[in-house]
């Protein structure tokens, strides 16, 4: 098998929000579909939207001619949600994807207040929380893998598992055998992490990928000198940006994968740095397909 070309549809649902809550619906989700299939991708992130049926789903992408590609099961990891309700949950996703015939989620500790105030700087860093963010998803990641998906570990700014020390010790503590790696480039940059390196170290548990590049106009902040919110630092469109305009060195990230990997190749951008999605998905999939080795085109 080789690896393909995917694409999360965020920016046709984002618009300014940072949860996505309530927005991936039949509305938002349509007009991207079209515009992916008319650029020429075949893969899209699997979001069913709330009420719709997984062979409703399946019917609505084949009529674009699209497939579901590796989705993403997030929680805080924190407690908040308990740990019982967040299993439950897992198994309900679990069962989904399935149902989309996919084998892994990557597995993704999500936004918190005191990150996402501060974010990919370390906010509020403590040793004792995040032993207990990585017992969580320990639990979380043995029962999606015993439902049958292969659990991929996917460190996110404004979530407690953001710095390269937190990333490493999460993957260090849980052996490959209970958690792959779905890095993503542009949130490994932001907070200071070469990916390639990241990735390279961790090739062997690499399921999938996020390919993001980066402006360097929010890079290398600290807590002290970080001034902008999450959200403000995204609709500042000096953050995300379309392949190869930006300072990730993608095509080192490309030589780090694996040899044999066959995974998705996600693209995403979720805030263009231009005003029309469709423009940033087409500018995003002809560099996928002039860039990566080895591609289902």
């Amino acid at each position: 098998m080789a690896p393909r070309i995917a694409a999360n549809p965020i920016p046709y649902w984002l618009r300014g929000k940072v949860s996505a809550e309530g927005a991936k619906t039949f509305e938002n989700l349509d007009p991207a579909f079209r515009d992916l299939a008319e650029i020429g991708f075949k893969a899209v992130k699997a979001d069913v939207p709330e009420g719709m049926s997984t062979a409703a789903y399946l019917a609505w992408l084949d009529s674009y001619g699209l497939v579901p590609a590796v989705s993403l099961y997030n929680s805080t990891f924190d407690r908040t949600l308990p740990i019982a309700e967040d299993v439950e949950r897992a198994k309900r996703f679990a069962a989904q994807q399935r149902q989309l015939g996919l084998d892994a989620t990557m597995l993704c500790p999500i936004f918190v207040p005191e990150r996402l105030g501060k974010p990919a700087v370390g906010a509020n860093f403590d040793a004792g929380r995040l032993q207990n963010v990585i017992a969580d998803i320990a639990t979380v990641a043995d029962a999606l893998i015993a439902e049958g998906i292969r659990p991929l570990l996917h460190g996110h700014v404004g979530g407690w598992v953001e710095t390269e020390y937190e990333l490493r010790t999460v993957l260090d503590t849980l052996g490959p055998e209970r958690l792959g790696f779905g890095p993503d480039t542009g949130h490994l940059t932001w907070c200071g992490m070469d990916p390639a390196v990241i990735i390279s170290d961790y090739a062997d548990r690499v399921g999938a990928i996020h390919l993001k590049d980066v402006f360097p106009d929010h890079i290398g902040k600290t807590e002290e000198t970080v001034e902008l919110s999450y959200g403000e630092t995204a609709q500042t469109r000096r953050l995300w940006a379309e392949p190869g305009k930006g300072v990730v060195d993608l095509l080192g990230v490309v030589e780090a994968m694996p040899v044999d990997y066959a995974g998705d190749y996600m693209i995403e951008v979720d805030v263009p740095s231009i005003p029309s999605a469709y423009q940033s998905l087409k500018e995003s999939y002809e560099w996928a397909v002039q860039n990566l080795r080895g591609v289902e085109i």
